[in-house]
C-alpha cells in the first residue's frame, strides 16, 4: 500500500493541498463556533447570576446546559452524517447556532436561557463530530495531523474572539449589566454576536465538497473520484477500491457494531471515550467558562479578570499553532505524554497557590508574589494543554477508528466528552465553595491518571492511512 500517494499527483502536491487546506478551514468553522458558543458565556456569567438571582448550583446548570445539548448533538451527529452526509449536518448545526444566539440574547428567565443554550449545544456537539471526521476523510495521510489540528485551532480562536467580544462589549457599556444598544444590556449582546459566525458557517458549508468516503458509501463513485483527485491525490480508483474494501459490510452503522468483549464495547471505542473524558477532567474548560469569576474570586477586578482571560486565550492559540507544526513530526502519543506531565506540575502549583492564600471576607485572596505564581501556572497549564490534549485528542478521534465505525464511534466518544465537560462545569461552582485548592487538586489527579492511561492504552497513528486503521 502506498503511504504517500500525494506525491504521484502534482495537483495534490501543490494546488491540491492548498485547496484541501481551504476546505478543511471551512469545516473547522464548526470548531470556531464550538469555541465561541461555549466561551461567550464567560463574560456574561456574573451578569446572568445577578439578573436572574441564580444560586451557584442553578448558575452551574445554566452554564452547563449547552454541554448536555452538545452530548445529544454529538450522539446523533454520527448516524445523521452517515444518512444525510457530512455537509448537511454542518448546515443543521449552523441552524442550531443561529436559533440559540437569538433565544439566549432575549431570555427572560434562567430556565429559558438554559433551554436556548441547550439548543446551541446541539450545534456544538454536531460540529465537534463532523469537523474532525470530515477533515480526516478529505486529507492526505502525510498532512492529516496538521489539518486535523485546524479543528482545535478553530476552537481556541473561537474562544479568543468570544472573550475579546465580551471584553469589548462590557467595556463599551461600562459593565456587562449596563445597557448598550436598544435598551439591552451588554451581556445580551454577547449572545447576539454569535449570529455572525453562525450564518457564515452555514453559508460556506454549502460551497465545499462532500466527503469522498460518504460518496463511496452512497454509490456516487464519479463524484468521489473527482473529490479524491482534486483534494487527496494519488490514484483515485485505487483509493476508491480501498474505501470499498473497508466498507464491504455495506449496511448502515449501528451501535451494535461497537460491541466488544470489554464492558460491552470494542477496546478502541473505550480508548476514544477515555481520551475524551480525560481531556475534560483535567479542568481546562473551567478556565474558559469561569475564569472571569475565578480571578474576581481571588481579588482581581472585573476588568482585570476579563483581560487575564483574553491573554490566556491568546496563549492557547499560540500553543495550538505549535502543535500543528509538530504533530506530524513528533507524533500523537509523545505530545500527549508531554502535556500530561506539564499539567500535573502546573495544576499542582495552582492548587498550592489557592490553598495557601489568606482568607479575607470568606474568600482566598492572592497577594504579592503568589498572585504572579498562580497567573504563570494558569497560563503554563494552558500552554501544556494547548500543545497536546487540546488538538491531539481531536486528531486521534478523527483517525483512530476504521471507516466502518468511524462516524458512530466518534459520536459516542464526543458524547462522552460533553458529558464529562458537563460534570466538570456543573460541579465547579460547588467545588469552589469547598475551596479552589480542592478543585485544582482533583484536576491534578486526573492529569496524572491521563499520563498512565496514554502510556498503557494509546497507539500511535502518525502517517497511517485511514484504511489501515
Amino acid at each position: 500500500m502506498r503511504t504517500s500517494p500525494v506525491q504521484e499527483h502534482p495537483g495534490a502536491a501543490h494546488g491540491g493541498i492548498a485547496r484541501t487546506v481551504l476546505v478543511a478551514m471551512v469545516a473547522a468553522l464548526g470548531g470556531f463556533l464550538f469555541g465561541y458558543d461555549t466561551a461567550v458565556i464567560n463574560g456574561a456569567v456574573a451578569a446572568v447570576r445577578d439578573t436572574f438571582h441564580a444560586s451557584p448550583f442553578v448558575l452551574g446548570l445554566s452554564v452547563a446546559a449547552a454541554l448536555l445539548g452538545s452530548a445529544v448533538g454529538a450522539w446523533f451527529a454520527g448516524p445523521l452524517a452517515n444518512r444525510l452526509g457530512r455537509i448537511r449536518v454542518m448546515v443543521i448545526a449552523a441552524a442550531f447556532f443561529t436559533v440559540s444566539a437569538v433565544g439566549s440574547a432575549l431570555a427572560f428567565a434562567i430556565w429559558d436561557l438554559a433551554s436556548w443554550r441547550f439548543i446551541g449545544g446541539m450545534g456544538v456537539g454536531a460540529a465537534s463530530v463532523i469537523a474532525p471526521a470530515y477533515i480526516a476523510e478529505i486529507s492526505p495521510a502525510r498532512v492529516r495531523g496538521r489539518l486535523g489540528s485546524l479543528q482545535q485551532l478553530a476552537i481556541v480562536s473561537g474562544i479568543f474572539v468570544a472573550l475579546l467580544v465580551d471584553y469589548a462589549l462590557a467595556t463599551a457599556a461600562g459593565g456587562a449589566m449596563r445597557d448598550l444598544w436598544f435598551g439591552l444590556p451588554a451581556w445580551r449582546w454577547m449572545f447576539f454576536s454569535l449570529l455572525v459566525p453562525a450564518v457564515a458557517y452555514g453559508s460556506l458549508a454549502l460551497l465545499i465538497p462532500e466527503s469522498p468516503r460518504y460518496l463511496v458509501a452512497s454509490g456516487r463513485l464519479a463524484e468521489a473520484r473527482g473529490v479524491l483527485e482534486e483534494y487527496v491525490g494519488g490514484d483515485p480508483d485505487e483509493k476508491i477500491r480501498e474505501i470499498q474494501g473497508t466498507l464491504a459490510a455495506a449496511r448502515r452503522t449501528r451501535l451494535s457494531d461497537l460491541r466488544g468483549p470489554r464492558l460491552g464495547l470494542l477496546p478502541i471505542v473505550w480508548v476514544g471515550i477515555l481520551l475524551s473524558v480525560f481531556q475534560q477532567f483535567v479542568g481546562i474548560n473551567v478556565i474558559f467558562y469561569y475564569s472571569s469569576v475565578l480571578w474576581q474570586a481571588v481579588g482581581f477586578s472585573e476588568a482585570d479578570a476579563l483581560k487575564i482571560t483574553v491573554i490566556t486565550s491568546v496563549t492557547n492559540i499560540m500553543t495550538t499553532l505549535i502543535a500543528i507544526a509538530t504533530i506530524d513530526r513528533i507524533g500523537r502519543k509523545p505530545l500527549l505524554l508531554i502535556g500530561s506531565t506539564g499539567m500535573v506540575i502546573t495544576l499542582g502549583v495552582m492548587s498550592y497557590s489557592f490553598g495557601s492564600a489568606p482568607i479575607i471576607a470568606g474568600k482566598p485572596v492572592l497577594q504579592g508574589a503568589m498572585s504572579l505564581v498562580a497567573l504563570l501556572a494558569a497560563n503554563l497549564y494552558v500552554v501544556f494543554f494547548g500543545l497536546s490534549w487540546g488538538p491531539v485528542v481531536w486528531v486521534l478521534l478523527g483517525e483512530m477508528f476504521n471507516n466502518r465505525i468511524r462516524a458512530q464511534a466518534l459520536a459516542v466518544a464526543a458524547a462522552a466528552q460533553w458529558l464529562a465537560n458537563f460534570v466538570v462545569s456543573t460541579t465547579f461552582p460547588t467545588l469552589q465553595q469547598v475551596g479552589l485548592w480542592f478543585a485544582y487538586g482533583l484536576y491534578t489527579l486526573f492529569a496524572f491518571l491521563s499520563f498512565l492511561f496514554v502510556t498503557k492504552a494509546v497507539r500511535e497513528t502518525k502517517g497511517r492511512e485511514l484504511e489501515e486503521m
